[in-house]
């Protein structure tokens, strides 16, 4: 075993230490889940952060820019960190208001609870499809560092993912962001000033990329294909339960909107490093055949084996940081929205066994999309469109509006999945995300009239929350 390796698993072993201790203080599933909802400025910011800044933020967006230019940036890092200032701007503090737990409550509250129960079918899927994409990057950061394969690599991956998350719930979660959303800036910035320790060499650097390349839109795409990359990310991902419970879990709605926006600001300025080597990798690097192999390539090349090991370090830390939360999400939605329901009388600590149980088998779920999954940015992409045009028009509605009700709801998520599944496996069509987007927001509006067999118990969207589009 070489001294890398040692060095990431020491590294893997100490976060999980973090888990196993902060898992003592876990008592109900609101700590569990939301740890108690308390979160200040400095925890909730690099929880925004790090949560979003996983292994297709270094691996996979170095890999695609390397591969198409800047028009591959669309996800990453501008559409993804556009996605945390957009929660910030509009969603943070309505949904904070709503003293929710998940997602779906809401949408058991404004529309019934069919409505929840669908969406979080809609829902798990986009957060597992997430999970996949971390552990197959994790499994490629071992196979550089250590050559064991990256069958192995994801294989040790998973099983570290689940024992880490299993353990620790959402306060490890965000404790540990910290540690690791410091740990990605100290790695990403070492390799570029390994690379590039003058001005002029960067200068110099700058000046070998192909001006074709800076191109941020184009690629080869129509307007409506641009547009529909870049609306997959922005409109897509806020929906996604584990960026909307670090929304949950801080102390006020001013928290909530001010670390989001400070997430997002933060998320686009370190995101530029990665793409910054994808850039001039083209040039550094020409010809590899596998361009998500860029980052750990110049590592390799411009790092001492300490600061290598620093390096995979800040990797193991950004893939760490988001799977976690994937795995959660899809635990919590599954336990506290589906499965509790059906169990009223259930202590505390049985929801959080619950809770448990759905983090390990979700991490198998993930552990087997990873071996099958051809690149990262095929099952983040994947994880963004997979439903959530219908969740997205229902919880703008939701939120904003008193319009519509459960069959307003049903149509919206039925039939944005529907032409979603249609263009994207069967009838293949450009601007599938737009097209799904639309038709959720037609059968929304075209159900208005239908009145809900049942009313909701609180179908009312409150008029603070209605203020937040104004900002």
């Amino acid at each position: 075993m070489n001294v890398v390796l040692i060095g990431v698993l020491v590294y893997v072993a100490l976060q999980l230490v973090v888990g196993v201790l902060v898992s003592r203080r876990i008592a109900t599933e609101d700590d569990y889940l939301l740890a108690g909802r308390r979160f200040g400025y400095g925890l909730a910011t690099f929880s925004f952060f790090a949560t979003w800044f996983g292994a297709e933020t270094c691996i996979g967006s170095a890999g695609k820019i390397y591969r198409e230019g800047l028009s591959g940036a669309s996800a990453d890092p501008f559409g993804y960190g556009a996605c945390l200032l957009f929660m910030g701007l509009v969603f943070a503090a309505p949904l904070w208001r709503r003293r929710l737990t998940t997602l779906a409550d809401l949408f058991r509250q404004r529309y019934s609870p069919g409505v929840e129960r669908l969406a979080v079918v809609m829902m798990v899927p986009t957060s597992v499809l997430w999970a996949a994409a971390q552990i197959r990057g994790f499994g490629q950061v071992l196979d550089a560092s250590s050559g064991i394969g990256t069958a192995w690599g994801i294989t040790l991956a998973a099983a570290v993912a689940i024992v880490y998350t299993g353990f620790g719930g959402m306060r490890a979660d965000v404790i540990t962001d910290l540690i690791q959303g410091l740990m990605i800036i100290l790695g990403l910035c070492v390799l570029f000033f390994a690379m590039f320790p003058s001005w002029g060499e960067a200068k110099a650097a700058w000046t070998q990329i192909d001006p074709h390349r800076f191109n941020l839109v184009g690629g080869g795409k129509t307007f409506w294909q641009t547009l529909d990359a870049w609306a997959v990310p922005i409109l897509g991902s806020v929906v996604a339960q584990e960026l909307v419970s670090r929304a949950l879990a801080t102390r006020s709605p001013e928290v909530a909107r001010r670390s989001a926006l400070l997430g997002g600001g933060l998320y686009i300025a370190i995101g530029l490093i990665p793409a910054f080597m994808g850039l001039t990798g083209a040039a550094l690097l020409p010809g590899l055949a596998d361009p998500e192999e860029i980052l750990p390539q110049l590592a390799q090349q411009h790092l001492s084996t300490f600061f290598y090991i620093l390096f995979a370090g800040a990797l193991v830390s950004a893939i760490l940081s988001t799977v976690d939360s994937t795995l959660l999400a899809a635990s919590s939605l599954t336990a506290h929205n589906l499965i509790l329901p059906l169990r009223p009388g259930i202590t505390q600590t049985g929801k959080v066994r619950l809770s448990r149980i759905g983090v390990t088998a979700f991490g198998v779920v993930a552990w087997g999309l990873a071996w099958q999954a051809e690149t990262l940015f095929g099952l983040v992409e994947s994880a963004s469109a997979f439903g959530s045009a219908g969740i997205f028009v229902i919880l703008m509605s939701g939120l904003f509006s008193r319009h519509g009700g459960a069959p307003s709801a049903f149509a919206a998520l039925i039939s944005g999945m529907a032409v979603w599944v249609f263009g994207t496996w069967m009838v293949p069509l450009d601007c599938v995300y737009l097209l799904s987007l639309a038709a959720a927001f037609t059968a929304y509006l075209a159900a208005i009239g239908i009145k809900p067999s049942r009313p909701p118990k609180d179908s009312t969207a409150s008029g603070e929350d209605g203020v937040e589009l104004k900002l």
